[in-house]
């Protein structure tokens, strides 16, 4: 639990989600440790002896922390897995056959002082029994909480969401016993909640303090606090949930809040993210470069045209920058389409879509992140013509744009619903809900886990 305290009142966020993560991280160590030890009882007909274990343990405790990658790159340890059975056998399945070919490259290609690769093959056998049995057997039971009797205040779509989320998943330490509308005089709402507490036996009260309604009871909800009740923000609580920022509960004290961390407080990481961009950028780039022959060849021999486009985009500030890209379809109307009403006459070219499902049409994007006019992780930029648009029909909308877009970023990962060649107000709200998350939390951490969901969803080509 956090406590956060703002004008008196005292909210609660629950965050027990890291310590599931915790517990996750030293199980999963331990399941591996464990497996390693009953490998060698069943290899050698014994319990090993001490000097046997510790020669196993410096070529093993690699592999250990290469198969937490895997594991990691899987959503093993995100929230929204970590309590779905069924989903959780499919990842864990997947990530322990990635682990067998990680495991196999490095004892072949690795320099070890010993010839376990005999093992090898008994550890990966008993490892995910032991696996499946840690997090599907004993996990729920050391990663359990009683939830506790709560009621929820707001009304909005966000706080919809978030109720059904929370009585439709046991996952949480908390579940909605009624929910009140907040529409109504600040002398009903008050007696409403207070009749609501007293039938529900609630000990936890979930509002959406930016409502202009609940603002006015706020000295209500200061009493109820001293009287044992526990006050949690509704968009906190969203947000620990859903991974995004409901925008139907923020404000502009959310804006002013949040944009001084966007704008320059954080200057340490963005100096090493920087340092990260040009050192991978360049990398990659230079890699990369053998294949654009070959791709150049296969674009112009499907249909005559040129292999690359280039665009407009907005960038970081409302700068416009340029883009390059290898053409994915059958030419580039550099958005004109946006004042058609959205209609276009082209289609995506079979090899567009080869390397639109690969992102390789990103790659000469490279140089703009070497350049600086993009990251390797942030915001997708857009079109400047869209832009004026979702500016003008979706509230906070250049927000995104405190921070540099980013070749991939929050919203690609967890968004599915990306808008293509339209004008897609509805979905773009969606996607910003994500964008947001990233503007307010963004840190090195963060950007690790979308480079290897990233990965994730192109080694499976599931694209981004």
């Amino acid at each position: 639990m956090k406590l956060l305290a703002n004008c008196g009142i005292v909210y609660v966020v629950n965050l027990n989600n890291q310590n599931r993560v915790l517990i996750l991280v030293i199980g999963d160590i331990l399941a591996y440790l464990f497996s390693l030890i009953l490998t060698l009882t069943v290899r050698y007909g014994e319990i090993p002896t001490r000097t046997l274990l510790i020669s196993h343990l410096p070529s093993f405790s690699i592999l250990f922390i290469l198969f937490l990658i895997v594991i990691f790159s899987a959503g093993l340890y995100n929230k929204q897995s970590t309590f779905f059975r069924g989903k959780i056998q499919s990842l864990l399945l997947k990530a322990q056959i990635i682990n067998i070919f990680v495991g196999i490259a490095f004892f072949y290609i690795a320099p070890v002082s010993i010839t376990p690769k005999a093992n090898l093959a008994i550890f990966f056998i008993i490892s995910t029994a032991v696996l499946f049995l840690w997090r599907i057997v004993m996990f729920p039971v050391f990663g359990s909480s009683r939830a506790q009797p709560a009621i929820l205040i707001g009304n909005n779509d966000d706080i919809q969401d978030l109720y059904d989320e929370v009585n439709s998943n046991m996952r949480y330490s908390l579940f909605f016993k009624d929910r009140v509308n907040s529409s109504q005089s600040h002398e009903s709402l008050a007696s409403l909640i207070s009749e609501k507490l007293q039938l529900s036996k609630a000990t936890i009260i979930v509002a959406d303090l930016r409502d202009k309604s609940i603002e006015s009871i706020m000295p209500f909800l200061y009493s109820q606090a001293f009287s044992g009740k526990q006050i949690i923000d509704a968009s906190k609580l969203y947000e620990a949930i859903f991974d995004r920022i409901p925008l139907a509960m923020i404000g502009e004290k959310w804006f002013v809040e949040n944009a001084g961390l966007a704008m320059g407080e954080r200057r340490v990481f963005d100096f090493v993210k920087r340092f990260m961009d040009i050192m991978i950028a360049l990398t990659l780039g230079i890699v990369s470069l053998l294949l654009y022959p070959f791709l150049c060849i296969l674009i112009r021999l499907e249909d005559g045209g040129t292999a690359f486009i280039k665009q407009k985009r907005i960038g970081r500030r409302n700068k416009q920058i340029d883009i390059i890209k290898f053409r994915s379809m059958t030419s580039n109307d550099c958005g004109s389409y946006i004042a058609n009403g959205g209609k276009t006459q082209l289609r995506v070219t079979r090899i567009g879509k080869f390397i639109r499902l690969m992102r390789l049409d990103e790659l000469p994007q490279l140089w703009s992140v070497i350049k600086g006019d993009q990251s390797l992780i942030g915001p997708r930029p857009e079109l400047p013509d869209l832009v004026k648009i979702y500016e003008k029909e979706i509230p906070y909308y250049h927000v995104r744009h405190l921070v540099k877009p980013g070749l991939s970023g929050w919203a690609q990962i967890y968004h599915h619903a990306h808008p293509h060649h339209a004008v897609a107000v509805g979905d773009t709200r969606d996607k910003l809900s994500y964008d947001l998350y990233y503007v307010k939390n963004r840190s090195p951490f963060l950007d690790i886990r979308i480079a290897f969901q990233t990965a994730k969803a192109l080694l499976s080509r599931q694209g981004v």
